[in-house]
């Protein structure tokens, strides 16, 4: 039996996230909750529905695009390893990535580079 998904259903998903992120923050370990990535941010940028694009995937399906941020201050020292997207209320850890270790400085900055969250056909 063949399986197929309408795009509406996949961009729901994405949608989720692009209308309730509000930030993003750099991480050195994988977060279990909404608090554990709020109180362990290492760098925290904020994001409006303006920095995701919603479009075809790459490989199949959709994909929400990420936009850049530039020179985002660094709030405590360690090796960023994970990405993560919060909503506004402050309750929901929205999406969770892995980013190639990169050692952090207090009272510096970082870029976070363009990414994307692709959501694939059923296969």
């Amino acid at each position: 039996m063949a399986k197929a998904v309408h795009n509406d259903v996949l961009d729901a998903a994405l949608d989720a996230v692009k209308t309730g992120a509000t930030r993003m923050v750099a991480l050195a370990a994988e977060p279990a909750s909404y608090a554990a990535a709020n109180s362990d941010a290492l760098a925290d940028a904020a994001m409006t529905s303006t920095d995701f694009t919603i479009q075809e995937g790459v490989t199949s399906g959709r994909r929400l695009s990420v936009a850049a941020k530039s020179d985002v201050a660094i709030t405590a020292s360690g090796t960023a390893t994970h990405v993560a997207l919060l909503d506004g209320p402050g309750t929901r850890l929205l999406y969770v990535t892995t980013c190639p270790a990169q050692p952090l400085v207090s009272a510096s900055t970082v870029s976070f580079g363009a990414w994307d969250i692709e959501i694939g056909d059923p296969a």
